[in-house]
């Protein structure tokens, strides 16, 4: 219970560190551009869905009038409200951020670091990279996280039922809260865990954290 408190009342849980650059980290490209994208997507789904702003509204818990922000590119939201949108819209983020489309059979696909599509929290400096060529091929969809030191992600909504993440830390410790119980840990440890229950990564600490997140989903 304590974490849980923790994760829903420490989004951010200092601002230091949060817009100071990381030689190991290469700045986000074309933000604007990834931003605009992002609500470009949100609308076409929700058109596609057949939804209404308030209806994705009551679905979401997120206002009418961040989404219509979000949709014209106004506001980039942060992980939690993107996170909502995506779950009402039965899309993953990686969708609406813009991932690349899954390979065909037998044929082999590059992305390079600078065409990553990145998702970047205005007020938390939280980076989701997607580092999968071919997000979804497979079942499977592979994500760089980047925690600034003292940031939280917040409680995140489950992920539907056969949704499962494996995750390794690659600097720095993370802590992951999952349906009531939480683990730390160190750089070079490991998770597996099924999403199908609210969850969220902090770190505590004051150095930055980043660590490599499978997603798999079964059909």
């Amino acid at each position: 219970m304590e974490d849980e408190i923790y994760f829903r009342r420490n989004h951010t849980l200092s601002q230091r560190g949060t817009h100071q650059s990381r030689s190991t980290v290469a700045e986000p490209q074309h933000g604007d551009d990834l931003a605009g994208a992002f609500g470009g997507n949100v609308r076409r789904r929700r058109e596609e869905a057949g939804l209404t702003l308030e209806q994705l509204s009551t679905r979401s818990s997120v206002s009418r009038a961040m989404l219509s922000k979000v949709e014209r590119g106004e506001k980039s939201p942060t992980i939690g409200v993107a996170s909502r949108i995506a779950h009402a819209l039965d899309a993953s983020l990686s969708d609406l951020v813009g991932a690349p489309a899954a390979a065909a059979s037998g044929v082999a696909i590059v992305m390079r670091k600078n065409d990553r599509p990145v998702f970047r929290d205005p007020e938390t400096g939280f980076e989701r990279h997607i580092v999968s060529a071919a997000p979804g091929a497979g079942g499977s969809e592979m994500v760089v996280h980047h925690l600034p030191a003292q940031v939280s992600t917040g409680l995140l909504p489950a992920y539907p039922l056969g949704t499962e993440k494996q995750l390794v830390v690659l600097e720095g410790t993370l802590t992951v809260a999952i349906g009531g119980i939480s683990e730390t840990l160190n750089a070079g440890d490991s998770l597996f865990f099924q999403a199908d229950a609210d969850h969220g990564f902090a770190n505590r600490t004051n150095a930055p954290c980043e660590y490599i997140m499978v997603i798999s989903r079964r059909t």
